[in-house]
């Protein structure tokens, strides 16, 4: 169903004829798309559709998969006869088709683990994610640089914990520098952790983290794979979900290379859910979709969102949604009446039919059609029936779900965690402790003892410095820690001390207990 660089997404209907095709030219699917209408009329079936076009022309596709059904493209259709019929109906030869498939889901349940670190999250996204005020969001920012400045790696979640206690730890010495830190602050944020964790949201952050190249292949054939996240669970958790998509938007717009337009996209990505992206959303954090959805276009990916209504989407983004496929409204209230007057106004208006009548009144299966022209400017918009997808429709059996994991590429390449030297390791060093937060033992030698100890310290006797920390790597032991050290020790030995002298003394009291007997 795709020729001449174009992908057939339905023919138009209009007075129950189907004669215009309807196709989305892949030189303009980096412009970007929309599709939207209300639940249960068509729209899985119309991303389907499109993904199986960018694939079958050697794009690589990324989608979230919210109720399952997309999974279904691993598999061959099973030629059901409302499928067919559609097909004749549009004069086409239905054939079961089926596509490599890589299934990824941040719990590591019914694909590929997904990780992401907390540096490459950065402190926006993360504030978004745990749902911070402005005080605790400046908080975080500036837990961010002064990890970045002392070379400190934040990569999971104990990470990011151990750089906000060591700002309140120090928060008296950081002052002049970066303004006022509460322990009230840092506490609401470490709570904001907690919930997180609780939600099983710390499995996301870690390594070995996605890489962007993953996402990006074709198979033996030269067709897209399409990569499904497995996203039933994850939408559990909204912010989540919403915040990992973003990020993964904004990575591909920092690693990829600017390529300009291309004869066809190297990426589409499909945002399902989108008005979980923009609710409640900070103005930074929708400048910042706006600045990625504007500029990611010329790294060669084309990202379509996928909600019910238009009006999910602010209209600085929308404006930059060329490709559109609007299905079937509900017009019950006059708040529905609204939504739908505001979708019908998006469209290039026809002047075959009314566009906001006709916007209630579409069948399953069927819906209003603007894409792209070949100078980039959007047709009239047409009514029309779309296509039938070739792979089966629906979610996969879990057998076939565990082939294609079985056979994916990117098998054994995630799986298993890895928790290198990071900010958490290094601050236990430097408090003297080691990682699982036990002393570390005080260094003898020479034989003289703890106090010996403590005056080797003091007299900066370099053989009998603590082996880890900053005095390991040849700098001066810091002040603050060398008093830390040194009243630990202190105590240490006033405790043995104070044990002595009290065994001495009860055995000088039971002594002459014995001798009045």
């Amino acid at each position: 169903m795709a020729d001449d660089g174009a992908i057939l997404v339905g023919k138009s209907s209009l007075n129950g004829t189907s004669d215009k095709s309807e196709r989305l030219l892949l030189k303009l699917a980096n412009r970007h798309g929309l599709v939207t209408g209300a639940t249960g009329t068509g729209k899985t079936v119309t991303l389907q559709v499109m993904a199986e076009g960018f694939a079958r022309n050697g794009v690589p596709v990324f989608a979230a998969d919210i109720k399952g059904d997309l999974s279904g493209v691993v598999a061959p259709g099973d030629g059901k006869p409302a499928f067919v019929n559609r097909a004749k109906e549009l004069g086409l030869d239905y054939q079961p088709d089926q596509f490599t498939t890589v299934f990824w889901d941040v719990f590591g349940e019914q694909g590929h683990p997904v990780r992401a670190t907390i540096s490459e999250m950065g402190p926006l996204l993360l504030a978004r994610l745990l749902d911070l005020n402005d005080t605790a969001e400046g908080v975080l920012n500036i837990a961010f640089r002064i990890a970045d400045e002392q070379k400190l790696l934040l990569l999971d979640l104990k990470d990011l914990r151990a750089i906000l206690t060591y700002v309140a730890d120090n928060a008296a010495e950081l002052k002049t520098k970066y303004g006022n830190v509460s322990a009230t602050t840092v506490g609401t944020i470490q709570r904001a952790l907690l919930v997180l964790e609780n939600q099983k949201g710390d499995l996301f952050f870690g390594e070995p983290a996605l890489e962007i190249s993953d996402l990006m292949k074709t198979d033996r054939e030269g067709r897209g794979i399409v990569n499904i996240l497995a996203a039933d669970k994850l939408m559990n958790n909204p912010r989540l979900y919403a915040t990992f998509l973003l990020w993964l938007l904004s990575e591909l717009f920092e690693q990829l290379p600017e390529v300009g337009d291309l004869e066809k996209p190297k990426l589409v990505f499909f945002f399902d859910e989108a008005h979980l992206l923009f609710n409640d959303a900070p103005k930074a954090l929708l400048t910042a979709v706006e600045q990625v959805v504007r500029l990611i276009r010329s790294k060669g990916v084309g990202v379509y969102f996928v909600t019910q209504n238009p009006l999910d989407i602010p209209d600085t983004v929308l404006a930059q949604l060329g490709n559109r496929v609007q299905h079937a409204l509900r017009a019950f209230t006059p708040r529905d009446q609204k939504a739908v007057r505001a979708a019908a106004t998006t469209f290039r208006q026809n002047p075959a039919f009314d566009t906001e009548q006709a916007i209630t009144q579409l069948a399953v299966g069927e819906a209003l059609i603007s894409m792209l022209e070949g100078k980039g400017s959007p047709e009239m918009v047409s009514r029309a029936l779309v296509a039938p997808p070739m792979a089966q429709v629906g979610p996969c059996s879990p057998q076939q779900r565990q082939q294609a994991i079985q056979q994916s590429p990117e098998r054994g390449k995630y799986e298993t965690m890895i928790d290198r030297d990071s900010a958490y390791e290094e601050l236990a060093r430097r408090k003297n402790l080691n990682p699982d937060g036990t002393p570390v033992e005080a260094s003898t030698t020479g034989g003289g003892g703890i106090l010996d100890t403590i005056g080797g310290w003091i007299g900066g006797a370099p053989q009998q410095r603590p082996k880890t920390g900053p005095g390991s790597r040849g700098g001066p032991l810091p002040q603050s820690m060398a008093e830390k050290i040194i009243t630990s020790a202190a105590r240490s030995a006033a405790t043995s001390i104070g044990r002595q002298v009290g065994t001495a003394i009860l055995r000088g009291i039971l002594g002459s207990m014995s001798g009045k007997r």
